[in-house]
C-alpha cells in the first residue's frame, strides 16, 4: 500500500481547509518561484523523467504531451486547457481535488502554462459540478487577491485562470468537443490534423490535459521526479486517484499505488465485495466505456495500464466498477449503451445509427427475445464503429459490448433458449396492440 508519506492529495475527504491557508500548510505554494525558475525545458524534461502519463483515460505521456507546443510565441497566444468535465459513469476523482485541494491543482495550472509558454489557463468544469465550481472559483480569487497568479504577481510570469461552466455534455469530455463548446458553439469533436498544439482553442496551440494530471505536478517539481517515478511498476508510475462503485461495503475514492492489484485495492479501501470475494461476477476497471474483466481474470491485475491491458481491458479514469452475482450483467451493459446512445453528438453515422441499434438488440438479449445469430452480429457492428469515427467515444461505446460478448456469450445463448422454450408476449407488441 501507498505509504502516507507518498499521498499528494492530503485532504481528498475534505476534512481540512481547503482554502489558500490550509492549502499552505499541506505545502502547497511552497517555492513556486524556484520551481519556475527551472525554466520551460527543465520543468518539461521532469515531467517526462517522472513517467506521468494522463489521468483522464488516454494515458499519453504528459511531458511529451508538453513538448508538442511551439517552442517560441509567434502572433498567436498560447494556452492551457484544463479539462474537468468529468462525465465518465463511476468516475469521482476530478470532483474531489476541486471541492477539497483546489489550490494544489491551481499551482499546478501555473507550473504547467509556464512550461508552455501560456499566460491563459482555461478550466472546463462540468455543468452538474456545482459546489466543486464554487470552490474552485473562490479558490482562483484567493491565489489573485495573494497575488500568486494574475498581473505582475509574486512568480515573475502574468498567469490569468478563467473558470468555466460547461452544460453537461460527456462528449464534451473529448478535448476537441470541449474545445469547441468552449468557444461557444455546439460541443462536437474536430477532425484531426490540425492536433490543438497547432491548432487549438481560437486557433492557437493549446495543449487540453486532465484535472488529476494537473494537481500532481507541483509534488513532483518539489519532491523531484525519481520520487514519483520510484512508486507503481516502469511505465506506469506514481500515484493514481482509484474509484471504487458498485457492489462493495464501502465505495470510497482513494488514493493508491499504480499497479496495485484490484483485490487488495478492494479489500483493503472498499470493505470489500458485498458477500465476499466469491461472490464477484466481473469488474469495469475504468468507468464504463472498459471492457468488462470476469471474475476469474480479476486474480492477479495489477491496477496500471499495462496491467489492464493484459486481460483486454484498459484503466481509463481508473473508476473500478464492481459487479456481484446478483447483477444480470446484460441488462447493465444493455444500460450502458442507452447512457451511449444518449450522449452521441451524431456527427458520425456509425455512431450515430449504431449507437441506438446496439441498445435495442442488447435490450432484446437481456430478455431473451433475440437469436443466436445476433451475438456475432453485434460482434460485428461494434468493429464497424470501433475505429471508424472522428473522436474515440465511438470505441468507448463499443468496448463494453465487445466485453460483454466476449466472457459472457453462454449467458446471452442460455437466455435465448429459455425464451424460446417458453415464449411470453412482448409487452412493447401487447401495447402497440
Amino acid at each position: 500500500m501507498l505509504a502516507d508519506k507518498d499521498r499528494i492529495f492530503r485532504n481528498l475527504y475534505g476534512r481540512h481547509d481547503w482554502g489558500l491557508e490550509g492549502a499552505r500548510l499541506r505545502g502547497a505554494w511552497d517555492g513556486t518561484k524556484a520551481i519556475l525558475e527551472k525554466g520551460r525545458d527543465g520543468i518539461v524534461n521532469d515531467v517526462k523523467a517522472s513517467g506521468l502519463r494522463g489521468r483522464g483515460g488516454a494515458g499519453f505521456p504528459t511531458g511529451l504531451k508538453w513538448s508538442f507546443m511551439p517552442k517560441q510565441v509567434g502572433d498567436r497566444p498560447h494556452y492551457l486547457v484544463v479539462n474537468a468535465d468529468e462525465s465518465e459513469p463511476g468516475t469521482c476523482k476530478d470532483r474531489e481535488i476541486m471541492r477539497h485541494d483546489p489550490h494544489l491543482f491551481i499551482e499546478g495550472c501555473l507550473i504547467a502554462g509556464f512550461a508552455m509558454a501560456c499566460h491563459t489557463c482555461f478550466i472546463y468544469v462540468r455543468g452538474e459540478f456545482i459546489r466543486e465550481r464554487e470552490n474552485l472559483q473562490a479558490a482562483v480569487d484567493q491565489a489573485y487577491e495573494a497575488k500568486l497568479i494574475g498581473k505582475d504577481n509574486v512568480h515573475g510570469w502574468d498567469y490569468d485562470i478563467v473558470v468555466h461552466h460547461g452544460a453537461g455534455a460527456y462528449i464534451c469530455g473529448e478535448e476537441t468537443a470541449l474545445l469547441e463548446s468552449l468557444e461557444g458553439k455546439k460541443g462536437q469533436p474536430r477532425l484531426k490534423p490540425p492536433f490543438p498544439a497547432n491548432m487549438g482553442l481560437y486557433g492557437c496551440p493549446t495543449t487540453v490535459n486532465n484535472v488529476e494530471s494537473i494537481a500532481v505536478v507541483p509534488d513532483i517539481m518539489r519532491r523531484g521526479a525519481a520520487w514519483f517515478a520510484g512508486i507503481g511498476r516502469p511505465n506506469n508510475t506514481g500515484t493514481k486517484l482509484f474509484c471504487i462503485s458498485g457492489h462493495v461495503n464501502q465505495p470510497c475514492t482513494v488514493e493508491e499505488a499504480m499497479g496495485i492489484p484490484l483485490r487488495e485495492l478492494i479489500e483493503k479501501h472498499a470493505g470489500g465485495v458485498r458477500g465476499g470475494w466469491d461472490n464477484l461476477l466481473a469488474v469495469i476497471p475504468g468507468g464504463s466505456s472498459m471492457p468488462i474483466v470476469p471474475a476469474s481474470q480479476c486474480v492477479p491485475l495489477p491496477m496500471d495500464f499495462d496491467g489492464t491491458k493484459d486481460v483486454k481491458s484498459a484503466l481509463g479514469t481508473a473508476a473500478v466498477i464492481v459487479m456481484d452475482k446478483s447483477t444480470d450483467i446484460i441488462r447493465a451493459v444493455a444500460r450502458i449503451s442507452y447512457f451511449y446512445k444518449h450522449e452521441s453528438c451524431g456527427q458520425c453515422t456509425p455512431c450515430r445509427e449504431g449507437m441506438g441499434w446496439m441498445w435495442r438488440v442488447l435490450t432484446r438479449m437481456a430478455e431473451g427475445r433475440a437469436h443466436k445469430r445476433e451475438i456475432d452480429m453485434l460482434m460485428e457492428v461494434t468493429q464497424q464503429i470501433e475505429g471508424h469515427t472522428i473522436c474515440a467515444f465511438g470505441d468507448g461505446a463499443a468496448w463494453p459490448v465487445q466485453g460483454l460478448l466476449r466472457h459472457f456469450r453462454p449467458e446471452i445463448e442460455r437466455r435465448i433458449d429459455e425464451y424460446a422454450a417458453n415464449p411470453h408476449p412482448d409487452p412493447i407488441a401487447v401495447a402497440a396492440e
